[in-house]
């Protein structure tokens, strides 16, 4: 996530979790945004909340330290802990109502720049998701509380997921990790994909679709990101202006992008994961790899796997030793579980014939391997 933010030219910052209440008071949201803002008061009595989004404490920062055009474009992220008092936090732990969350917010002279910041964001959550191994499909959205006139939002594919999803098949076949230079025009390759159909069920309207009925495909999803223009709706509100080629003051147009980081590690358990438990893909799983060691105490199998965890140490590669004193059928149901991409099984039995097994935990494959080849082959697929 951070490579791609930083790629699309995004700097990261960090903003506190507490806001004062004069800020929000200051754009109109502190009364409209309701009841799940949670409220408080310091012991000076000021009022004070706990910071369900940062539209605001971002603008007031930009005002405070940008006063020419000359420092445009300029996008800013974090990634913080928020807080929504919401009635029913929605699909469990999909949605709690305290959440982890990837922010980025964009300053921009006009609005066709703005556009130009927007599209790199739409870019940069494209290319995360296809690199964590996601199928996310942008799908044009309401804007809410945060407001605006533009949004997507970007919903990954579950078969237990919150939403219906409903889009061409095309999608299925878009390639997402491609090269792709930043500072190019992105229009083009935007357009290639908001071309495409894509509705969640609010949206869809089965009567007038556009797409035909053997090139539409119905699924369920998760939303992990969303993406919002909002031109001067925060800057003329708060006074977020800067000094124009002209001499002339002018309210910055803004756009933000969120990602749900914790609701993201939900959503992909959701949409990667069989009866057995998670199946991690590789780019984002904990480890690279498992090493079961059936039998501790063996002094072959003990040092094999001490060997084999080294060996993928010093390669660069981020092994887990499970030496646990355990029934080997319970070791390898929890190595099923925590769904870790590759299952190295060392035991007696398949030492003394010279061999350990690997296994895909994807596709539940395996093999029987000599354990000094072992390594090398996991490593160069």
């Amino acid at each position: 996530m951070r490579q791609e933010q930083d790629r699309a030219g995004a700097l990261e910052i960090l903003m506190p979790t507490i806001q004062p209440s004069e800020i929000w008071q200051e754009s109109g949201r502190y009364d409209d945004y309701g009841a799940e803002m949670l409220r408080i008061k310091d012991r000076h009595d000021r009022d004070m909340l706990y910071g369900p989004t940062n539209e605001e404490q971002i603008t007031d920062i930009f005002r405070s330290h940008v006063r020419s055009y000359k420092a445009l474009p300029l996008n800013m992220y974090h990634i913080q802990w928020k807080f929504r008092d919401e009635v029913r936090p929605r699909f469990g732990i999909m949605r709690g109502r305290e959440f982890l969350m990837k922010d980025a917010y964009s300053f921009d002279l006009n609005a066709d720049d703005a556009r130009t910041a927007y599209n790199k964001m739409f870019v940069s959550y494209l290319k995360t998701f296809a690199r964590m191994g996601l199928t996310a499909i942008p799908m044009e959205a309401d804007t809410g509380p945060i407001g605006g006139d533009m949004s997507h939002e970007f919903i990954i594919l579950a078969d237990t997921g919150e939403s219906g999803v409903y889009f061409h098949k095309d999608w299925l076949q878009a390639d997402l990790l491609a090269d792709i230079d930043y500072d190019a025009d992105l229009q083009p390759f935007v357009d290639k994909f908001t071309s495409l159909y894509a509705r969640a069920d609010e949206k869809h309207d089965p009567q007038n679709c556009p797409v035909a009925a053997d090139d539409l495909i119905t699924m369920r999803g998760i939303e992990i990101g969303h993406i919002f223009y909002f031109g001067t709706k925060y800057s003329a509100a708060m006074g977020a202006t800067v000094s124009g080629p002209d001499g002339q003051n002018l309210p910055v147009h803004m756009g933000s992008y969120g990602i749900g980081v914790s609701r993201l590690v939900g959503g992909i358990i959701e949409a990667s994961h069989d009866d057995k438990g998670i199946i991690w893909p590789e780019s984002v799983a904990p480890f690279d790899m498992a090493i079961v060691n059936l039998k501790p105490g063996n002094a072959k199998c003990d040092a094999t796997c001490a060997d084999l965890y080294q060996r993928f140490l010093q390669a660069g590669a981020d092994p887990l030793l499970d030496d646990r004193d355990e029934r080997p059928g319970a070791k390898l149901a929890a190595m099923d579980l925590i769904g870790i991409p590759w299952q190295i099984v060392v035991g007696p039995r398949g030492l003394d014939n010279g061999v350990v097994e690997v296994k895909r935990r994807q596709t539940g494959d395996t093999e029987e391997l000599a354990p000094d080849v072992v390594v090398d082959r996991l490593l160069d697929r």
